[in-house]
């Protein structure tokens, strides 16, 4: 059986030399820790790591197999370096072309990515996939025999969720699903001498236009500060909201 864990390229800050540090975030680290669970409880469970990120992302690729991937696979390519903004559905396109290849029984990704994360890789790989899904879990189990894995969903405000959905499945991981464990020294050293697999567009049968995305950043700093208030009954304030979207060019 194979686990398919996505791990986003990690958080970026001013603290290496080239201006940029990557390190795994913490929801994938939930996810991570949620499927080497899972493979404690068979010996028939491979857990396989994947990530969309450039070299300098690499840390990121073997700290997941430090805290016990068995396995992990990069993609990166020249036309996805030129890119400015990879959104959750270009992601999600590429992290599908590794899932085909993997064929995954359960995919699990973090809830959310890190500050520049949209919370919305997972939900749009399932669709990717037509897997079916559930988000931001904070308990799990896997009923093999059943087709099916029973899940507790973090609702807000105190509030859960269980469900069954089933296999195959993308779940999203919250934060208050597991406690990570760290890597021990040999499983770093261990990570720092395996072999990650490094795939370009080609290689996973993806034409180069599938990293064009409908996103362009903006400078926040000069955003409209005004606000608009909707008033009336959840469908009227839907509506409105959804002619604002389209005004500025937001379509479903």
């Amino acid at each position: 059986m194979q686990l398919l864990v996505t791990v986003a390229p990690g958080s970026r800050s001013a603290g290496s030399a080239d201006g940029a540090e990557y390190a795994l975030g913490e929801w994938d680290a939930h996810a991570l820790e949620a499927a080497v669970g899972l493979r404690a409880t068979r010996d028939d469970i491979e857990v396989v790591t994947a990530t969309v990120g450039p070299p300098a992302a690499e840390p990121v690729v073997r700290a997941a197999l430090a805290r016990g991937a068995d396995r992990a696979v990069r993609v990166w390519d020249d036309r996805v370096d030129g890119t400015a903004l990879l959104d959750a559905r270009v992601t999600a396109r590429l992290l599908a072309a590794v899932a085909a290849d993997v064929d995954p029984t359960l995919v699990l990704a973090g809830a959310q990515s890190g500050p520049d994360g949209f919370a919305a890789t997972g939900v749009a790989l399932a669709a990717r996939l037509e897997y079916g899904w559930a988000t931001v879990v904070t308990d799990l189990s896997l009923d093999r025999e059943a087709g099916v894995v029973s899940v507790r969903c973090d609702r807000g405000g105190n509030r859960t969720e269980l469900v069954d959905v089933d296999l195959p499945a993308v779940l999203t991981v919250g934060a208050g699903c597991n406690e990570p464990r760290p890597a021990s020294l040999g499983a770093v050293r261990a990570a720092q001498r395996a072999d990650v697999a490094v795939r370009s567009l080609a290689d996973i049968g993806t034409e180069p236009d599938a990293v064009e995305g409908a996103l362009t950043p903006v400078d926040t700093a000069d955003r409209d500060r005004s606000v608009t208030l909707f008033e009336g009954t959840p469908a009227e304030t839907a509506a409105d909201v959804a002619a604002v979207l389209r005004a500025h060019g937001v379509e479903p």
